[in-house]
């Protein structure tokens, strides 16, 4: 079956290709006449107005750009998921570009959607820099963060304060004297480590001790897992707290290796909750994150300042998170 263009429908209505886009685009310098003209012969060819093209006339493409770390699929399934769900009520599409450690810069990735003339841009990725945000930023394309708290003129952010979390939960073992807690180092999540590692900072400075336990993975170790076997042969903490499952179970296992009883000897929680928690053995203890709440409240924000809403007063959104206590906690 032939694709009906705008060319078609020119031809029928016996009009410019110019005239066509006019009215297709709602344009108030077409004669009445000329526009039931038209109409009537986009109805009778069942034409249906390409969205990118029509979007182009308007300086809009109704097309949103979404950054994403490929490595982080599992986590940012959901959050997609949000993001397409509020999308689509909007009547906007979806352009999906993925970030690989050591091969995709940020920089290209930013080009091409600098090209692509995107109507806003959703960024999930922990490694964003300043630098690479102020390059989107000067566009003046919207932009909104998942995971950093930032915002500016053109910029708002959609996160879940892990500082304030891992406060919260540290100073119940401070209370009870516990004070041998640990950090495992998180190479992929660097400023959600630095929240993570600056909140224990201050609880245990509240409590005028210091915090020295971060376990930091050296560079030539391709795994965690490798670098805690040999960790706990000598160490052991009254709480380890590691922020994806993959290292949680590093912990849980290694630790086990040692002869080291999770929770008897050393207790254990992961930030970052999953389903594979509940199948390790003991089940690890973790926090539920609002994860489609993240993509939807991040999509909803943004049609927010592409419409510029009246109602756009805090750029910055915190969502909260429920703690699941399991196994691997008293």
């Amino acid at each position: 079956m032939k694709r009906i263009t705008i060319y078609d429908v020119a031809k029928e209505a016996d009009v410019s290709l110019a005239t066509v886009s006019r009215v297709i685009n709602g344009s108030d310098v077409v004669r009445e006449d000329t526009r039931v003209k038209v109409q009537e012969a986009i109805e009778r060819l069942g034409y249906k107005p390409n969205a990118i093209a029509q979007g182009l006339a308007l300086q809009k493409t109704t097309n949103i750009a979404l950054i994403v770390p490929e490595a982080s699929f599992f986590y940012t399934g959901q959050i997609i998921n949000g993001l397409i769900d509020v999308a689509k009520i909007y009547k906007y599409n979806i352009t999906l570009h993925t970030t690989t450690e050591g091969i995709t810069e940020m920089n290209e990735i930013i080009e091409n959607i600098i090209k692509s003339r995107v109507d806003g841009v959703v960024i999930f990725n922990d490694k964003l820099s300043q630098e690479e945000l102020h390059t989107l930023t000067i566009y003046h394309v919207p932009i909104v963060v998942i995971g950093n708290r930032m915002s500016d003129e053109t910029v708002g952010s959609v996160f879940v304060n892990y500082e304030h979390l891992v406060m919260q939960f540290v100073k119940e073992y401070l209370d009870n004297g516990k004070k041998n807690i640990a950090l495992v180092e998180d190479r992929k999540n660097p400023q959600i480590m630095k929240q993570l590692k600056e909140g224990l900072e201050k609880v245990y400075k509240e409590y005028g001790l210091t915090f020295e336990n971060f376990i930091q993975i050296p560079k030539e170790y391709r795994s965690s897992y490798m670098f805690l076997k040999n960790y706990f042969q000598d160490k052991k903490h009254d709480l380890v707290i590691a922020y994806r499952d993959s290292q949680a179970m590093a912990v849980l296992n290694t630790a086990h290796e040692n002869n080291l009883r999770v929770p008897d000897d050393m207790e254990l929680v992961c930030i970052l909750d999953s389903k594979y928690n509940a199948m390790a053995r003991p089940q690890i203890s973790g926090f539920k994150l609002p994860d489609y709440d993240l993509g939807a409240v991040a999509m909803r924000l943004l049609t927010k300042m592409l419409h510029q809403e009246d109602e756009v007063i805090d750029k910055e959104i915190e969502l909260s998170y429920i703690f699941t206590a399991r196994k691997s906690t008293k």
